[in-house]
């Protein structure tokens, strides 16, 4: 069980990301609000100021289901 510090820390740090960037939370939102289901690709690509960007991807799992299952439980 996690301290209960931590988790207020955690949850601040949460609210601050979500008020930076609403646009983004909003995506998330969206694409989990329908459920992502097991083989769904993410894919990601980072692009730092002067460099080429760089993309990956993954296929979600269902060990990645259960994690982001634990994860959500843990922001309530």
């Amino acid at each position: 069980m996690m301290n209960p510090a931590s988790i207020m820390k955690l949850m601040n740090a949460k609210n601050k990301f979500t008020e930076n960037h609403p646009k983004f939370t909003a995506f998330l939102n969206a694409v989990f609000s329908g459920g992502i289901t097991e083989g769904t690709i993410i894919e990601i690509t980072v692009t730092k100021p002067g460099e080429e960007a760089v993309t990956t991807n993954m296929k979600i799992t269902q060990s990645d289901l259960d994690l982001f299952s634990e994860l959500k439980d843990l922001a309530k």
